[in-house]
């Protein structure tokens, strides 16, 4: 099986992903979130396939969604705009994201991730 494997190269939680994925020999293409940010019809897709949602695909703990009061200002949001907000920055969203065959995770969970990929 091989995943596509989005992360931030600088952060440590994505750098442990990574170290796992290939611990495990699990096979991935690798996507740099800031040079090649997901698009908003990925991100409506991946929720859809995950069954996640939305607000799990953003990055609250990140400088840039407090500098832009977002956890205010996203309940007045429709969907779409939220969409539309997170490819606008890869830094808005939350990563590690891996993206299956069925399957979406977001962040990194060694006991999810092995429950889908090992």
């Amino acid at each position: 099986m091989s995943v596509l494997f989005i992360e931030y190269p600088k952060c440590t939680t994505c750098q442990k992903a990574k170290k796992w994925l290939e611990e495990n020999g699990v096979a991935y293409e690798d996507r740099h979130i800031v040079e090649n940010n997901p698009t908003a019809e990925e991100l409506r897709r991946w929720r859809n396939l995950g069954g996640l949602q939305l607000k799990q695909f953003f990055n609250t703990s990140g400088m840039l969604y407090k500098s832009m009061h977002l956890k205010d200002r996203l309940p007045a949001m429709s969907e779409q705009e939220q969409f539309d907000l997170l490819a606008t920055d890869g830094m808005l969203v939350k990563r590690p994201i891996v993206v299956g065959d069925g399957f979406v995770l977001t962040g990194f969970k060694p006991e999810k991730w092995a429950q889908a990929l090992l």
